[in-house]
């Protein structure tokens, strides 16, 4: 009778232990910290920015990412580039930091390159098969959700470089430029970025039909169509080619709107280049991977779905106003772009960028 009471003791031990294990697991899944309620007041303010590894290639670069959330009092961040160095989970590092500071962020960290930040609630945090996308949901009241996707693409086949003369594999320069454009799309689908906004396209429009608002934004790694144009053939070292780049082509047939093009749609006054920002806190050195060639771009996006609800307000660059041209730093003085400049130093070697939107 005893090793019977011992047994049962132990069956229910272990029961009680899965349940417990269970409802942790659940809970981890959509916990949110304790914060004080914040009102949805309709507007929404969204900040991308690429932290070129947590901020820790510039002296106090981390103090510099924090301080430029703080700057733009911003509601949902999307960060790339996150390593969780040291084995410190970064988006407790930073939201802790934050804390100190007397503001509350909800995080969500899967382990991949972007991890989100939100003043509201994340209340699911959905897996997507994909090491380049982070996906979340934001709540911002009891009617309106927003299916936030995180997107750091891949580097590799940087195939804006060719028409520059540089190799977008190796890095290394070229004899002469590629100026075939199906060359240049060629070396662009070899890499894994259309994979990833195809599937992107796929998920989010489960989402669309369960009524939710959709955001992408982050690190593309790959120009926009709606910037290598007639009208900039002849800039920017784009060397006479037009180049309908893959990505951008398949989210507008999707029905998704390039937000800084929907503000400023002009790419000669406004290119809203994000890539390379000149940061004068580091060596020129790190900043240079095309001495002999103008390499600026717009590589980091903000897109949402083209949904009633949604009212661009404002887009603005967030960071430097000077870019890296020929191995040197300069000022953009003839073009139109607006910034958001870092009242201290800057932690990236991207410039990011500032949405805001009403929602209804």
């Amino acid at each position: 009778m005893k090793k019977i009471k011992i047994y049962v003791f132990f069956v229910v031990l272990g029961v009680s232990y899965g349940c417990i294990s269970a409802n942790k697991d659940q809970h981890n899944e959509v916990e949110n910290p304790e914060f004080s309620e914040v009102h949805f007041n309709g507007t929404l303010k969204v900040l991308s920015l690429n932290t070129w590894h947590e901020g820790e290639l510039v002296d106090g670069g981390f103090d510099a990412i924090v301080d430029i959330i703080l700057q733009t009092e911003v509601d949902v961040i999307i960060l790339c580039e996150i390593r969780n160095s040291n084995n410190i989970i970064f988006s407790n590092k930073i939201t802790d930091e934050l804390k100190k500071r007397g503001e509350d962020y909800y995080s969500f960290n899967s382990g991949k390159s972007p991890i989100v930040l939100s003043k509201f609630p994340i209340v699911s945090k959905p897996v997507i098969d994909n090491t380049s996308l982070t996906k979340c949901i934001v709540k911002l009241n009891e009617t309106l959700q927003v299916a936030l996707y995180a997107a750091h693409l891949d580097y590799t086949h940087y195939a804006c470089y060719l028409p520059r003369g540089y190799d977008g594999i190796t890095w290394k320069k070229l004899p002469e430029p590629v100026l075939d454009v199906s060359k240049i799309l060629l070396q662009n689908k070899a890499s894994s970025r259309d994979e990833a906004i195809e599937l992107f396209v796929k998920d989010a429009s489960v989402e669309k039909e369960n009524g939710n608002l959709v955001l992408l934004a982050g690190d593309f790694n790959e120009p926009s169509h709606l910037d290598w144009t007639m009208e900039t053939k002849d800039l920017f070292d784009h060397n006479g080619t037009v180049v309908p780049w893959h990505n951008s082509i398949t989210l507008k047939e999707n029905n998704y709107v390039d937000a800084y093009r929907m503000k400023y749609p002009n790419p000669t006054t406004h290119p809203g280049f994000t890539w390379a920002a000149y940061n004068i806190d580091v060596e020129l050195s790190k900043l240079v991977w095309t001495p002999d060639a103008d390499d600026r771009d717009r590589i980091d996006f903000i897109y949402y779905n083209n949904d009633s609800r949604f009212t661009l307000e404002d887009i603005i660059v967030v960071g430097p106003s000077g870019s890296i041209v020929n191995g040197q730093g300069i000022q953009d003085n003839s073009l139109l772009d607006k910034f958001l400049l870092p009242q201290g130093k800057w932690p990236s070697d991207h410039k990011g960028l500032l949405a805001t939107f009403r929602i209804n």
